[in-house]
């Protein structure tokens, strides 16, 4: 029997008409539940006062607007700053303590999975697992284009996840990674910046062959190959080129030896085109690949092309992520009839 895959959005998507209190968390999770998703994830330290130490009444809040919404509140999204002082980074037991109030944190908020960001060390497992446990808390390493499978510090946390063999210990995977196109928005802003088009042109081109920079980059031993050499310039455009790499190509299959530990997906979202689908990602083929290995879980609409908003430009978070949000629900229509 398929699983049912549900819609989420990421509060991140929202992060500039919250910055500039054109939304407060309120209207953000108001218009969230008007576009019909049935979840929400949130950066706690972000957008609730206090985090990971938050106030009674905060909380207070924060459950008002839940029973209001009718949202369910799905996963945190949690950083783990090492650089709080600037004479040295954080011990291990620093690290596991400030993890261990995120867990507490998840639950007082009725949250039951954590997103921890890529990067996050192995080494935190077996110190947080009984407090995940108690807590009932999931936590989940964030797979992101760039420090995705083939990343020496991802397997070693996937390693220590297989060990551990916990269902409070998983995925979440960013579908960065499965970019069939390299972002426009991107390519768009960066050229308006004084970027180089040859760059772009070069980059597109590896995507259009099934591959990606990053993939050319570890098969050219991290150099850069001759071809984007040539199409370099300027200092912009080396650095842009070395950015380039954070969008990936991998088929779908790469999931199938980890789908009984991911526990959430972050549906990236660069930019809707007027056509429909999402520019650079199949979403109606990864859905039919997810609803064919009965994923049972939340996927969540990220959006990221507002970074990449051209000056002179209004803010369309909203409009993006309701677009989104109707496309991924038409898809799964069609696929779960």
């Amino acid at each position: 029997m398929a699983g049912k895959i549900k819609t989420c959005v990421s509060l991140y998507s929202l992060q500039d008409e919250y910055l500039n209190k054109r939304m407060s968390l309120g209207d953000i999770m108001h218009f969230v539940k008007d576009n019909n998703a049935e979840g929400i994830e949130i950066l706690p330290d972000q957008m609730l006062k206090g985090s990971p130490d938050i106030s009674d009444d905060v909380l207070a809040e924060w459950n008002r607007l839940i029973a209001e919404t009718g949202l369910t509140p799905v996963i945190t999204d949690v950083f783990l700053n090492t650089n709080l002082y600037k004479n040295r980074k954080l011990t291990k037991k620093e690290c596991i303590d400030l993890l261990i109030k995120e867990i507490k944190l998840a639950n007082k908020l009725g949250v039951h999975l954590i997103r921890l960001v890529s990067m996050i060390p192995y080494w935190v497992l077996k110190p947080l697992l009984p407090y995940c446990e108690k807590y009932d808390v999931a936590i989940a390493l964030e797979v992101h284009a760039g420090m995705a499978f083939d990343n020496p510090e991802t397997q070693k946390f996937i390693d220590e996840m297989k060990s551990l063999n916990s269902k409070y210990v998983g995925l979440v995977i960013d579908t960065g990674i499965f970019c069939k196109k390299f972002p426009r928005v991107v390519a768009n802003y960066e050229t308006a910046m004084g970027t180089s088009p040859e760059i772009f042109n070069y980059v597109a081109s590896l995507f259009e062959k099934g591959t990606d920079l990053h993939r050319v980059l570890i098969e050219n031993n991290f150099a850069f190959p001759p071809e984007l050499e040539k199409a370099i310039k300027t200092e912009r455009d080396r650095m842009f080129a070395h950015l380039c790499d954070g969008y990936e190509n991998y088929p779908y299959e790469v999931l199938d030896e980890y789908m009984p530990y991911i526990k959430h997906f972050h549906f990236k979202l660069f930019e809707m085109t007027e056509e429909g689908p999402e520019y650079s990602i199949d979403y109606k083929g990864l859905l039919k690949y997810l609803h064919e290995h009965n994923y049972d879980g939340y996927v969540s609409t990220e959006y990221e092309g507002n970074r990449f908003r051209l000056p002179g430009k209004p803010m369309i978070e909203k409009e993006q992520v309701a677009k989104h949000l109707a496309y991924v629900k038409q898809c799964l229509e069609e696929i779960q009839k």
